[in-house]
């Protein structure tokens, strides 16, 4: 029998010893060199009862090759496991430190500065939510605007808040939130200023345009902005409070609109080429809150939440030091330390930006690759919101915003068209119609007229007309001078030897298949003419401020309960309480019916609007959380274009399509609310 523990010669020279019997020997090392094929060796003990003999080799302490594979799998397993643990805690560890350093700075004085710097800007937002609904009035007869004019100069502020929120709330991610809340309100003021000049229809809402997507940017930048100043149990209250000044904003603009346009006198004239009416003072005033948030804006820092994101930490552990000592020195302690010395950073993944130098190509050319960079850079965060883990969330909170919108808008826009609509039934059923009458030989001179009881003149001069339709009627050997009318017209009518004299009765528009004969038009008057008593009524605009006012309730109790409750029994139970609303409009039959419960319905929806801003803020990372906001409030306003377009179509005709519509979309957005994660002890991440 051969020795099994003689020495085996490789090839070159080196002698192994070797253990084993047999053909099976295997050579040892005591540093064990790894194996190329885990699978070539084998047992030695195959075949053999261990209970029955024991090798030398077990004896000696030498482990056997099936303990060495096993050995080394289970090495790699326990390295694969350590880090993906390793990564999970890096991953948490930013957010977790994040948080303790905001407890550590507390809540104080810087947090309410910025919340009233940012408040001002959503006040702006409101305020250009109604500025464009309280000057059409005016500026229609201002600027001559048709209907379909009219409607598209409604539409084209939510247009422009659309592309702003998009635009700016993705920017917001890359540049920096406070950065470009500085650009959105920046553009904001420079084309609200401008548009208060514009004398024509087609520069006015090209001007309304880009101030709609200067201030649509504000609303997804100062959420995202305030939140990663507030630790996690202030986070949802504060938030909500925030909410409070979109109801300043409106109560601003109806207050001011209330104030200013019927004061016809505010306003100067160069001629007949510019006019500078009332309506545009309004207009003028109404960019203020911009104004004021611009200037604050200026000097609050950058979000340190975004500056870690994108690896500045010196600069964050700068500000959130101003924070401490901000906060500490205001509530008597000075003397606190601010401790944090090192702040963990996330792994980001390379941005991608394009260093070029200096000396490199031409200016246009760094300058496009830079901005074609920041573009790619932009459309790859928008369409990471689509990645599995915030797919489902993202497409529920997205259904959630539109059901709210549409809605809220749609129903927002109808309630004062519906109770014009009343008015005007109430006028229809006092309107009289002159059929067959003869106007001759008698003067009435400086006199308003509404409605005519005396129609048998020959002269008219310095008259006021208005709400005056003339039919099948005969003018003969009449003059008409300084005639100011509003909705009066001529149909079917013959005139014969007429003169109209410096007059607003054009041919072309106020006269309706009439037989002129030997009839003279000098000196028309240019432009369209205002009439603020007929305009301007009192109960349009106390509808919009106790609308606005009537959120206050609902505001308060969110603010309240939030932290308390939840996100998601906030908002569910706030879009099924405004389905209710909704479905009692069915009730109204009178105006001020219809003011009370457009009253309700703002009242009950306050509180969801707050969830629906918080819960947004909590679901997304800060990478995508602007962005994300951004997208989800375009998202918004794209409901409120459909819905305020839908909804005035159905004005006159019926009002049971408009309620059965936003009561499906709050029923259905109210329930699949309850399906969202709750957020409120979550930690921003």
């Amino acid at each position: 029998m051969d020795d099994p523990y003689q020495n085996n010669i490789n090839q070159q020279g080196e002698t192994y010893p070797t253990y084993g019997g047999g053909e099976y020997t295997y050579p040892y090392q005591a540093d064990y060199p790894p194996q190329e094929e885990e699978d070539a060796a084998s047992d030695v003990t195959e075949g053999h009862d261990e209970d029955e003999q024991m090798y030398e080799g077990e004896y000696q302490g030498i482990p056997q090759p099936d303990e060495i594979k096993e050995a080394r799998r289970a090495a790699r397993r326990e390295a694969r496991m350590k880090a993906r643990m390793a990564a999970e805690v890096e991953e948490e560890t930013l957010p977790g430190q994040y948080e303790s350093i905001m407890e550590d700075c507390g809540h104080g004085r810087f947090q309410w500065t910025l919340f009233t710097v940012l408040g001002l800007a959503r006040m702006a937002d409101g305020v250009e939510c109604f500025v464009v609904s309280f000057a059409l009035p005016s500026a229609e007869k201002d600027m001559c605007l048709s209907n379909a004019d009219k409607g598209m100069l409604g539409l084209i502020v939510y247009v422009g808040m659309m592309i702003g929120a998009v635009l700016w709330g993705s920017l917001a991610d890359k540049l920096g939130r406070r950065q470009c809340l500085l650009y959105a309100l920046a553009i904001n003021c420079i084309f609200s200023f401008l548009s208060c000049f514009a004398q024509g229809y087609g520069i006015f809402i090209f001007l309304r345009l880009c101030s709609g997507i200067g201030i649509g940017g504000s609303v997804p930048i100062v959420y995202t902005y305030f939140a990663e100043f507030l630790q996690m149990d202030k986070r949802g209250e504060h938030l909500s409070w925030l909410c409070l000044f979109w109801m300043l904003g409106g109560l601003y603009a109806s207050f001011t609109a209330w104030g200013i346009i019927p004061h016809y006198g505010w306003g100067f004239s160069m001629g007949t080429e510019f006019q500078f009416h009332s309506w545009r003072v309004f207009v003028l005033v109404c960019f203020l809150p911009s104004v004021a948030a611009l200037a604050g804006l200026v000097f609050m820092p950058e979000s340190p939440r975004f500056l870690l994101e994108t690896a500045r930490h010196d600069e964050a552990w700068m500000i959130l030091k101003q924070v401490h000592d901000t906060n500490w020195r205001a509530k008597g302690e000075p003397e606190r330390v601010f401790h944090v010395s090192q702040i963990k950073t996330p792994q980001t993944q390379d941005d991608e930006f394009i260093e070029i130098q200096s000396e490199t190509g031409t200016a246009f050319q760094r300058f496009m690759v830079r901005h074609m960079t920041l573009v790619k850079q932009v459309m790859k965060n928008m369409l990471s919101l689509a990645a599995p883990d915030l797919r489902l969330h993202g497409l529920f909170i997205a259904i959630v915003w539109f059901t709210m919108a549409f809605s809220y808008y749609g129903l927002g826009a109808w309630f004062p068209d519906q109770i014009k609509y009343l008015q005007f039934e109430e006028y229809e059923s006092n309107v009289k119609i002159f059929h067959r009458e003869k106007v001759e030989r008698r003067t009435i001179a400086g006199t308003k007229c509404g409605v005519w009881e005396d129609f048998f003149e020959k002269m008219f001069i310095n008259i006021e007309i208005r709400n005056v339709k003339f039919e099948e009627s005969l003018f003969e050997n009449c003059y008409f001078e300084d005639i100011r009318s509003t909705d009066t017209f001529f149909e079917n009518c013959t005139l014969k030897n007429t003169v109209f004299y410096n007059t607003d009765l054009w041919e072309d528009s106020k006269f309706i298949n009439c037989k002129l004969e030997n009839t003279t038009f000098l000196h028309p008057k240019k432009g369209c003419h205002l009439n603020f008593q007929e305009e301007n009524d009192i109960l349009i605009y106390l509808v919009s401020f106790l609308g606005s006012l009537s959120v206050l309730p609902g505001n308060i109790l969110a603010c309240l309960l939030m932290d308390k409750i939840g996100r998601l029994k906030i908002i569910g139970g706030s879009m099924l309480g405004s389905a209710g609303c909704t479905f009692f409009v069915f009730l109204c039959f009178s105006q001020w019916a219809v003011v009370l419960f457009h009253c309700l319905f703002f009242a009950a929806s306050a509180a969801a609007w707050n969830g629906i801003e918080v819960i947004t803020v909590e679901l997304y990372p800060a990478s995508k959380r602007a962005t994300a906001f951004g997208v989800l409030n375009g998202t918004c306003k794209l409901a409120a274009i459909i819905s305020t377009f839908t909804f005035g179509k159905f004005i006159g005709i019926t009002k049971i399509i408009p309620i059965i519509l936003s009561l499906s979309a709050l029923v259905c957005g109210g329930l699949l609310a309850f399906k969202l994660p709750e957020t409120r002890e979550v930690i921003l991440q």
